[in-house]
């Protein structure tokens, strides 16, 4: 067996190739090769904790396994960071345990690499303004997957902490693109593309905020209750997600679902669009959005990327098991 410890990950996979393995996954999952299995989330009754399983089988790649953490909210102050993941791949062909891979820097790729994924296949081709909503951790890696995928000429941020907006502006400077802090009506009215990351409960930008033509990725809602963006934007956007039995019942698609706005024939994968079965944006005036729940087959394109780049690199530690 494989065990590529989280030490190692930051040396060996980046955003082209994690942008690469979610956009293959999406892409199978459209066409019927991968699927995912029920997850599993739960508060564990310890340590305020949320600890889950997500899990699932590509056909196309033979990645088959789990990604199994969750979130500490006390990691902080024991100098840990509060997700924590760790991926498990199993041989296809004989069930045998195959490989153990560090999960936390690859949960952070993958999901700044979906995002980036509906950019490409769905924000218009003259989006020059990004606009960020959140500045926590995972908004980092949202920026710099993002600003790849367009010619963005400046960066736009929102949060609920204004002291946190410190790390969109550095993050902004790093990339060489000018940063301002605006209130939600002046981001909604000047933003071509905005990713929304946080873990509210409550909707934050509303429809009567958004322009046309404007893509939206809603990347913090992976938990029922959770919602970044009111129902009325959600049924005035086209709808893209990754899988649309999560959109339903823990993405942001769920609030309009349960009251009738919108149905899950109204969802569409975003596989479906990479595979050209599905237009995708219609006009430069269609406000799309993309529901990023995140999914297991996500976690095990990345390992395994991460498993292979190990192996050729000579950083992978064999155990017998």
């Amino acid at each position: 067996m494989i065990i590529v410890p989280e030490r190692e990950i930051a040396d060996l996979i980046g955003r082209k190739d994690a942008f690469d393995a979610v956009e293959k996954t999406f892409a199978a999952m459209a066409s019927g090769a991968a699927y995912n299995f029920p997850v599993i989330r739960e508060a564990i009754g310890h340590a305020d904790a949320l600890y889950g399983f997500k899990s699932g089988f590509d056909r196309s790649s033979l990645a088959l396994g789990l990604k199994s953490g969750g979130y500490w909210p006390g990691n902080m102050d024991k100098g840990l960071t509060n997700h924590q993941s760790t991926v498990f791949l199993f041989d296809a062909d004989t069930g045998q345990a195959r490989a153990v891979v560090g999960g936390n820097l690859l949960t952070a790729l993958r999901t700044a690499a979906a995002s980036a994924v509906s950019i490409k296949h769905l924000a218009r081709k003259d989006a020059k303004v990004l606009g960020m909503i959140g500045a926590g951790h995972q908004s980092a890696f949202q920026m710099r997957a993002a600003v790849e995928q367009r010619d963005f000429e400046k960066v736009i941020g929102w949060n609920l902490h204004p002291d946190m907006l410190v790390r969109l502006e550095e993050t902004a400077n790093e990339l060489g693109l000018p940063y301002e802090s605006l209130d939600l009506d002046r981001l909604g009215a000047e933003a071509d593309v905005i990713i929304s990351i946080t873990s509210s409960f409550e909707p934050i930008l509303k429809a009567a905020q958004v322009t046309p033509g404007t893509h939206i990725a809603c990347m913090g809602t992976d938990t029922k209750g959770k919602q970044e963006v009111d129902t009325d934007l959600v049924g005035k956007a086209r709808l893209f997600t990754d899988e649309v039995a999560q959109s339903a019942t823990i993405g942001e698609c769920q609030h309009a679902v349960a009251a009738g706005i919108v149905s899950e024939d109204n969802i569409i994968e975003i596989g479906a669009v990479i595979n050209a079965t599905h237009q995708g944006r219609t006009s430069d005036d269609d406000i799309t959005l993309f529901d990023g729940t995140g999914v297991g087959l996500q976690d095990l394109a990345v390992a395994s990327a991460a498993v292979e780049l190990a192996v050729q690199k000579g950083v992978a530690v064999q155990v017998d098991f």
